[in-house]
């Protein structure tokens, strides 16, 4: 599959998804049309049911769409395969989730390390690198110990690092501070807007906290599966 290079990192254009059919089906999303510049923190925000989470899942490569048609750094998903999908999600895009899901019998350094052991990258540029995210999401004295020893916050950190293990181009947020307190999701958000810049990623993040919006670069709003430009 040919990439194309360009300043747009995510192109959504006339997306439509529904779940069920006849008088029952559920419309997720209704001819959604939007991009992501390169390096740019961007924010969704809508009601719970609104569609953040179906569109989240279609830019990550996890759904797809009934209709319409979906750019991630240069690559057409519906273009892709099984296997090119694994690829993208494995090697180009990092995933937050609201849950953490960290591994409870690993470490908070063996967690960050995982989607590198799946690519099999080199045990010393491996460990390097988990030191790194570590030191940059602020657990560097925390790396030996397991996620049942760490707060909230502290677990959302290590996930945050682990999904820069593989250097992805699009970091993909669902709701990443839907679990925390204020004070700690706002922190959070802090940290997602600093990696961006370190990192030089992408980023979309779902939220429907209004006091963590203002650290987005731009906010799209989703209402009944539609985007309302912000």
């Amino acid at each position: 599959m040919r990439q194309v290079t360009t300043e747009t990192m995510v192109r959504v254009e006339d997306v439509h998804k529904s779940y069920g059919g006849g008088s029952t089906a559920v419309h997720a999303l209704r001819g959604v049309s939007f991009e992501v510049p390169r390096g740019e923190l961007v924010a969704l925000k809508g009601r719970s049911g609104s569609g953040k989470t179906t569109l989240l899942n279609i830019v990550g490569g996890l759904d797809t769409p009934d209709r319409g048609r979906v750019v991630v750094d240069g690559l057409d998903l519906a273009g892709l395969d099984e296997d090119g999908l694994l690829a993208l999600r494995r090697d180009r895009i990092g995933f937050v989730f609201q849950s953490f899901g960290l591994i409870p019998i690993l470490t908070a350094a063996e967690n960050v390390g995982v989607p590198m052991r799946l690519r099999r990258a080199d045990p010393r540029a491996r460990e390097e690198r988990v030191a790194l995210l570590l030191a940059l999401v602020g657990l560097a004295e925390h790396a030996a110990q397991r996620p049942g020893e760490l707060s909230g916050g502290q677990q959302q950190r290590v996930a945050v690092a682990r999904a820069l293990a593989n250097e992805p181009a699009l970091l993909v947020a669902d709701e990443p501070t839907g679990q925390l307190d204020a004070e700690t999701g706002h922190g959070v958000m802090e940290l997602l807007r600093a990696v961006v810049r370190s990192e030089h990623v992408t980023a979309l993040v779902a939220t429907h906290d209004a006091t963590l919006l203002d650290l987005a670069d731009r906010v799209l709003e989703l209402r009944d599966g539609e985007i309302v430009q912000v």
